[in-house]
């Protein structure tokens, strides 16, 4: 289990992936809406007109990130060992350490705070994001046995507080520049789930 690497083996052309991992990192840093495509040219090192070779707008790019997100997050489950435990702290572990708690933020969330001004397809890509791994949270959860405060607690409502969660303290961690905001952030759900601790950032 490798919780602090996705796998980036693509069936793509190496342009198109050096501008698709350019463009995820400066969503990340710079959100969708502050990304432009003069910024990301001069970040790959060719023209502007070239990127619309590859993608003929923003929202193809932005929903061509969320979609390579989607796919290495599926690449990446398979990885995964041991116990639903062990799972989970790995699902958190790629939201601290791959996503970078402190330094960036989901390319997913990152949608989030211009959501009436993207366009219906990206909302749609966002979506996408958030239900694949909900879906994965709930199976796993559902491995668990409940304890007694979360008795009448179903296991996807376990996996959407997870996951909004991470979220939350992934943009919090943002703000202060601090890995550790994010552990502290964690640290309840941690104890209650009886998860392994994180080890340090």
């Amino acid at each position: 289990m490798n919780a602090s690497r996705l796998p980036t083996q693509d069936n793509i052309g190496d342009t198109r992936l050096t501008i698709l991992r350019a463009a995820r990192e400066l969503i990340q840093t710079r959100s969708y809406l502050g990304l432009s495509f003069q910024d990301l040219a001069d970040k790959v090192g060719i023209r502007k007109a070239s990127l619309y070779h590859h993608f003929p707008s923003k929202e193809a790019l932005g929903v061509a990130v969320l979609e390579r997100a989607i796919q290495q997050f599926d690449d990446w489950v398979p990885t995964l060992g041991g116990t639903p435990q062990a799972k989970l702290q790995a699902y958190i572990l790629m939201f601290r350490d791959v996503l970078g708690a402190g330094r960036r933020v989901c390319p997913g969330g990152a949608m989030g705070p211009g959501w009436d001004c993207i366009e219906p397809g990206l909302q749609q890509a966002v979506k996408r994001v958030r239900q694949r791994q909900i879906d994965w949270l709930t199976l796993v959860i559902g491995q668990i046995k409940p304890s007694k405060t979360r008795a009448n607690t179903s296991p996807a409502q376990v996996a959407a507080e997870i996951f909004a969660l991470c979220q939350g303290a992934l943009l919090s961690a943002r703000m202060t520049g601090r890995a550790a905001d994010f552990d502290e952030a964690l640290a309840p759900l941690i104890h209650e789930l009886q998860l392994p601790p994180l080890p340090s950032a």
